[in-house]
């Protein structure tokens, strides 16, 4: 009886172990078919280390790209400095410009923003991974380089992704773990907690203005600033919030399922969100560690009809080729850069 007891026990367990390990591949999209859209006028680009986030300056068409060797430094391995690259979609034939080839300091970017202030000078701001901490880069663009300004780091900051300027010193930035220790934020991914969050800084402190999301990380808002958006990977939705400029105060307003893991948001000038993504996040993870391993890039529009009515639109996806973790994709015109994580290269395609 006592064994008999037992091995229902085992039996029992190896049930549910069964079922966590499935339902974790259904939720991550490893079941998913992934169907081949668009990507028949797409060059690849090469020339950057990756193109982790894009961004693109609405008036001049100059595009900026966060490029790191994020691999090595994920794994902790020695690498170059990092860099933020111009592409001017202006030039006939764009090439690719180092705009930080000298800085005082570590250089690893990872989200960025921009900001354009009442005279119109241009301001970047970009997550900077240092040994020591994270910080949020404050650069001025004088046409050919971008100028450093100023260095803003806070304890509340512990695990920043990306970051929203809305004035020269004032932004906001995703915080894409709750927990600080590594086995806190292995458990908080695999286990789907919404344990992330948003911080506003006004210039002179932190608060958190919006939490509960699954891997909070990329963030944007509406042209005229009063609606923001947050991408939650895991919990593979954007959520919508109604934004007080004058406060940076937030009101929850709505969230967007999308079923695939959402990366960094970028708006174009009608104010539809433009999303990179990654459908199958478990084979992301292998891809993260091992280039070899494809991992499938995806684009995502969310067009808006009207209050609070949209069309989701899936605008690219591939298996991996020609370009790996799409994380990002910016608009301009008639031109659409899709950056990766981890690849050395962007896709540059016309809409």
């Amino acid at each position: 009886m006592f064994k008999k007891k037992w091995f229902r026990v085992a039996v029992t367990l190896l049930f549910v172990l069964a079922f966590l390990v499935l339902k974790t591949y259904r939720d991550a999209g490893e079941f998913k078919a992934i169907q081949a859209i668009g990507g028949q006028e797409c060059r690849l680009v090469s020339g950057v280390q990756s193109s982790e986030d894009i961004t693109i300056h609405p008036k001049t068409g100059m595009a900026f790209i966060s490029s790191d060797d994020r691999r090595a430094f994920v794994q902790g391995l020695t690498s170059q400095p990092g860099a933020i690259y111009g592409f001017d979609l202006t030039s006939s034939e764009p090439v690719l410009v180092n705009l930080t080839p000298t800085l005082p300091f570590e250089f690893h970017p990872h989200g960025i923003g921009l900001y354009i202030d009442d005279s119109d000078s241009t301001w970047l701001f970009v997550v900077n991974h240092r040994e020591d901490a994270s910080y949020v880069e404050i650069f001025q663009f004088d046409g050919s380089r971008l100028r450093y300004v100023e260095s803003i780091h806070g304890e509340r900051m512990h695990s920043p992704n990306d970051v929203l300027p809305v004035g020269r010193r004032q932004f906001y930035v995703t915080n894409d773990h709750g927990n600080t220790s590594k086995l806190g934020r292995l458990l908080e991914e695999y286990l789907q907690l919404a344990r992330s969050h948003l911080l506003y800084y006004d210039g002179h402190s932190f608060r958190e203005v919006a939490g509960g999301f699954g891997y909070a990380n990329g963030v944007n808002m509406s042209p005229d600033g009063r609606r923001l958006y947050v991408a939650a990977t895991t919990s593979k939705a954007v959520f919508v919030f109604n934004r007080d400029p004058h406060s940076g105060d937030l009101t929850p307003r709505q969230r967007i399922d999308l079923g695939t893991g959402v990366d960094n948001i970028e708006v174009d000038a009608n104010g539809d969100l433009w999303i990179g993504a990654h459908p199958k996040l478990l084979t992301f993870v292998a891809y993260s560690k091992d280039a070899n391993k494809l991992s499938p890039s995806q684009v995502v529009r969310i067009h808006w009809r009207g209050e609070g009515n949209f069309d989701i639109n899936y605008m690219y996806s591939s298996d991996g080729r020609p370009l790996s973790g799409s994380s990002v994709v910016a608009v301009w015109g008639e031109h659409l850069l899709i950056g990766s994580v981890f690849d050395p290269a962007f896709l540059w395609c016309k809409r």
